[in-house]
Order: C-alpha cells, then structure tokens, then sequence
C-alpha cells in the first residue's frame, strides 16, 4: 500500500479496510488505556498521533476525551498525502482533529508549540528502521510531556498463520491481506525490544502485550 503509484481511491479503501481490522481486532482500546494512565485528571490535553492511517484512532480518542468532558487538541501526521483526504473524508467537522501529510520531524517544530503532552503510533513501529525508530523513540521520549506510547503488533506464530483466514472471513482488500501478513513477520517480539530502548537511552519505559497479539510499549512521566 505504499506505492506512489497506487490509485487513490484503492488507497482509501485499503485505509478505511484497515481501520475495521482495528475495529475487529480492539486495537484501540490498549491506546484508549494508556490515555487513561497518563491523562489522568487533566481538564486538557494535547496529542500528536504519527501515522495516523485513515483516522480511526484519533477520532476514537475524541470520543473518549468527549465522554469524559476533557479538551483534546488531536493533531495526526502521515507520510502519505493521500491519507489526508480519506481520513477527512469520515471524520465529523465538528472533531478536534488535524491532519497532516508529512514527517513527524519535518514538522514538529511546526507542530509542537508548548509541546505534545502524549505522542502516539499504531502499527507504525514495524515499518521503520532500526535507526529510524530509535530517533523516533528519542523524539517521543524528548517531546511529550505526559507520556508516550507505541501500539504495535506482535510477532507471533498462531497470528501469521491466523491472519490469512481472518482476511478471508471477512472479505478485506487483498492489499489488506499481503501486507498484514508481512506486517506481522516485521514485527518485534517482547525482548527484542530491550535493546532498542537502550540505544535510544530510555530506562523508564515498559513493554507489555495485550489482547490479542498487540505488543506495546508506552512510558508515563
């Protein structure tokens, strides 16, 4: 899905594809929990999201902010342009979401202001480089006041052999379906974490799986 060359309109559907596979799987809720921890009682709040696909975590975090009376300033920023429009295209006007197309370090200058209290990525980690996500953890670890965290998938056996037929099952893109399947063989496992945090020179974080085969790691200050 990364292709420049992908159609748009296919592109969308992949994201918005995506964004049920989240659904169907609970992806949000190890996010949704986190900002439980790190928010805490704050009356407000600000969040920076990198590779925010078509969306769906950001307005699943509005929702919450919403549910609980706390102001949320909701800032996501993609690699690809095209995810701008498709995630604008199914959020509500009236949300406290912005959307940008670029790099996170490109535009964090930009963006940060009196800075990010919580910066956060899902399914992001496993397409970086080893260098590149150690930046990206320095980044997070430097910038966010409140806290940190990465959701991402876990490396695991009955998960790889389990994706194909719930793909199938439930007749998602077959983009959807290649690309899940190599997400997963990229993916980290527990320890393997261990010495990405060290060269990032991060002591304070923790990794923890959740239901099901999500891997995420998240430090709260």
């Amino acid at each position: 899905m990364d292709d420049p060359a992908l159609e748009p309109d296919t592109y969308t559907d992949v994201l918005h594809d995506l964004a049920a596979v989240n659904r169907v799987t609970m992806a949000h809720w190890p996010t949704l929990a986190f900002l439980d921890r790190a928010v805490g009682s704050r009356k407000s709040f600000r969040l920076l999201d990198v590779g925010f696909g078509d969306g769906d975590m950001l307005r699943m975090i509005a929702r919450w902010a919403q549910r609980r009376g706390i102001a949320a300033e909701l800032v996501g920023v993609d690699l690809n342009e095209k995810s701008v429009m498709a995630a604008r295209d199914v959020t509500p006007q009236d949300m406290p979401i912005v959307y940008r197309a670029g790099d996170y370090n490109d535009l964090a200058e930009g963006l940060t202001g009196n800075g990010f209290d919580c910066i956060i990525s899902s399914l992001v980690a496993h397409h970086m480089t080893h260098d590149q996500l150690v930046r990206f953890l320095q980044f997070m670890q430097r910038e966010a006041k409140a806290g940190w965290m990465v959701n991402d998938l876990h490396r695991h056996g009955f998960a790889y052999v389990g994706w194909p037929v719930l793909a199938w099952l439930m007749r998602w893109h077959p983009i959807v379906k290649h690309d899940g399947h190599l997400s997963i063989a990229r993916s980290y496992r527990p320890d393997e974490w261990t010495p990405l945090l060290a060269s990032a020179g991060i002591s304070d974080a923790r990794v923890y799986r959740a239901f099901p085969f999500r891997l995420c790691v998240e430090a709260i200050r």
